[in-house]
């Protein structure tokens, strides 16, 4: 009997080929983070972070955009919905961004304020994740903020009905022109006037991690947990613990 058979033609066809994905490996020569190095407050920690992937932006092609934000949140079925924007604001009361409030994440954030977000910047090895509830931003700091967009930004927002269907790209099209129109560049801030139904949320938070990537996966994540009433640059209102990867 022959102890090293031949694997036939059809037996070698019928085993499952490995995929590029399947057998990539990257190995994280991140910085990590040890207790030491961790700032006293969450907003502190966040901040550095926040700031070194924006110099990182400026100097680097793979950090294209240090400010994308993925943002979950629940819809009315209790259903996840998860979709990226871009923090637009980042201060001791927590992250924000703005929107259409008729948006689908608006509308869901209105039925249940839970939330969770995070950020994530692959080629440094570093993301922050913050969970919370959101709050609606006030309108002065909406009304700040549109004022700083470029001329066609604004537009958008009146152009685009966020989140409704589209019969196709020649309706957006028509739109913009329309609002072209109807707000025409003037060169002033003031030129195309926040619309109504445009705002915006600020995750006020009770958990923000820091994971840092590591060799071997044996990653740092350092998580502050609200332990008291305080915002995010006040040591006294977190406690700060780390969970094996």
């Amino acid at each position: 009997m022959d102890n090293n058979p031949v694997t036939s033609a059809d037996e070698t066809a019928r085993k499952p080929t490995r995929t590029a994905h399947e057998v990539r490996r990257l190995d994280y020569s991140g910085d990590g983070l040890v207790e030491a190095d961790v700032a006293e407050s969450p907003y502190l920690q966040a901040r550095a972070w926040v700031d070194a992937a924006q110099a990182a932006a400026g100097e680097r092609a793979d950090v294209p955009e240090p400010s994308a934000l993925s943002v979950a949140t629940v819809d009315e079925s209790g259903s996840p919905d998860v979709r990226t924007v871009l923090m637009r604001f980042f201060d001791e009361r927590g992250p924000g961004f703005v929107t259409n409030l008729g948006s689908a994440k608006s509308k869901q954030l209105q039925g249940n304020p839970r939330v969770a977000a995070s950020l994530t910047w692959p080629s440094i090895y570093r993301a922050i994740r913050f969970r919370g509830s959101a709050v609606p931003l006030d309108r002065d700091e909406v009304e700040g903020y549109f004022a700083s967009r470029p001329y066609g930004s604004r537009l958008s927002a009146w152009a685009s009905d966020q989140s409704r269907p589209a019969a196709d790209r020649a309706e957006l099209e028509r739109r913009w022109q329309q609002v072209l129109e109807r707000f025409p560049d003037t060169g002033r801030d003031d030129d195309v006037p926040v619309p109504d139904f445009w705002g915006g949320w600020r995750i006020v938070c009770d958990e923000v991690e820091f994971w840092a990537g590591r060799s071997n996966r044996l990653h740092d994540r350092i998580v502050f947990r609200r332990s008291g009433p305080g915002d995010l640059a006040d040591p006294g209102a977190w406690t700060r613990s780390r969970l094996q990867p």
